[in-house]
């Protein structure tokens, strides 16, 4: 959730030119990470929440892409971007990871 707010701070930002492209694809998939996460725990079978851990785990790296553009635009202060990448980096293990541990005790059940 603090990613997304960061996020949302960094879109304000972008030129209002970019209020129905970058930003408006921007904040969607720093929502889609969380809000994805959290429908997947109301799920009844591992497989379905990993299979939405998943789809964060695609938002997060569609998000990855769109952070990049943004420092490449020069819409992105340099040393706010390493804070945010970084901070993504860590988010994107932290799901990877509990995908793989989800699977290792799915696969040790059988």
């Amino acid at each position: 959730m603090t990613l997304v707010k960061d996020i949302y701070r960094h879109s304000l930002q972008l030129p209002d030119t970019e209020k129905f492209g970058l930003r408006s694809q921007i904040t969607r998939s720093a929502v889609s990470i969380p809000s994805n996460i959290a429908e997947g725990c109301s799920r009844r079978t591992d497989a379905d929440f990993s299979r939405f851990l998943e789809i964060a785990l695609g938002s997060a790296f569609e998000l990855e892409t769109q952070i990049i553009l943004m420092k490449d635009l020069n819409f992105f202060d340099v040393e706010e971007y390493n804070k945010t990448i970084t901070e993504l980096h860590s988010l994107q293990k932290q799901i990877n990871t509990l995908i793989q541990k989800i699977k290792n005790v799915n696969a040790k059940s059988q």
